[in-house]
């Protein structure tokens, strides 16, 4: 099962989450998120320190240490011009682009040409979807075959991390080639409902706010005691 943990911006933090146990860290590009990176230390050790004045003169990234080959780079993005997108995963040597808008498969098509295979041949694309009922399902045929993960996450009213928790049995009814992690409003409590989950394109959970003690700062004790749990 991959583990990302997304919003990721403080430097002590972002190299206290990478020596855990996950697969993906996500970086928010979206410049109203209070996650948004504006730059991050290159003594975190996952992606190298950028100002906006470096981004433009095209610097690259440091050579990657074991942390950052072993824990693959999200850039989460929404609505934005692909111009922004190709310049944040040249500069960020991204692995994956995450697309939370509106984006469509004319757009994604369009912006793996640009990609590909001159700027980052191997860029997979995650595309964010937000299911709380099986007609919501019919969304992703749009994008079968153009993204290599889907992100399911509840709707607004239904993302709390304390409450009243999504109905996750929607998912049995998904039909699609795509594999997809779910996201939105996991929190600690929720280890076991997730290793119940047996769809076979299940592929791993999304993890942010739940997890944060403010707006990208993640409590490190209890991310670990979760991926203990969930991957025993």
């Amino acid at each position: 099962m991959k583990i990302k943990v997304c919003g990721m911006r403080d430097t002590d933090n972002i190299r206290a989450v990478s020596a855990l146990d996950i697969n993906m860290m996500g970086f928010n590009f979206i410049p109203h998120s209070p996650r948004y990176v504006e730059m991050i230390s290159s003594m975190a050790g996952i992606i190298p320190d950028y100002s906006e004045e470096r981004l433009a003169k095209g610097m690259q990234k440091q050579e990657p240490r074991s942390v950052a080959d072993r824990i693959e780079r999200v850039g989460v993005f929404a609505d934005d011009m692909p111009q922004t997108i190709v310049t944040r995963v040249y500069n960020y040597s991204l692995d994956y682009v995450q697309l939370n808008g509106n984006e469509s498969r004319v757009m994604i098509e369009n912006l793996l040409r640009t990609l590909k295979p001159d700027i980052q041949p191997n860029i997979k694309i995650i595309k964010t979807l937000s299911i709380s009922s099986q007609q919501d399902l019919e969304q992703c045929k749009e994008f079968e075959g153009v993204v290599d993960l889907f992100l399911f996450v509840p709707s607004a009213d239904e993302e709390e991390c304390q409450g009243k928790k999504p109905d996750w049995s929607v998912l049995e009814k998904y039909e699609g080639r795509t594999p997809f992690l779910l996201g939105g409003s996991i929190g600690p409590e929720d280890a076991q409902r997730i290793k119940q989950l047996k769809h076979p394109l299940f592929a791993g959970v999304n993890l942010n706010r739940c997890f944060e003690t403010a707006p990208g700062v993640k409590d490190v004790k209890m991310l670990r005691s979760f991926i203990q749990e969930i991957r025993s």
